[in-house]
């Protein structure tokens, strides 16, 4: 019986050792893991959505004076043949840009 909980104790002590060790390099690769930043409003709106709002697949958003709130609802809960985009995709910080820009954009002609 001693032998047993012996093994057990010991079985257990490497298990939590491997646990404790990959917990630490997981976490030293995320810290180290550089983030991606858009770098404004416009590159957002012409590498995400204009290949649908300028192809006349969606509506044109530029020079409407659409408000920001709208624009972020409408990317996050997506309406109709637009997709929500997650945070995940589009950040809450990028997608304030993304609706500032396009709030104050004017059309192309």
């Amino acid at each position: 019986m001693k032998r047993n909980s012996i093994q057990s104790i010991s079985l257990a002590t490497i298990i939590s050792a491997m646990a404790m060790t990959t917990g630490i390099a997981w976490a030293g690769q995320d810290a180290a893991a550089p983030q991606f930043a858009w770098k404004d409003g416009a590159e957002i709106y012409a590498k995400v959505c204009a290949l649908c709002h300028e192809a006349t697949i969606g509506p044109m958003l530029r020079g409407r004076d659409l408000d920001p709130l709208y624009i972020r609802l409408m990317v996050r809960n997506g309406n109709r043949a637009m997709p929500a985009f997650r945070a995940s995709e589009i950040d809450d910080a990028s997608l304030q840009q993304l609706a500032e820009y396009i709030s104050k954009a004017t059309a192309e002609k």
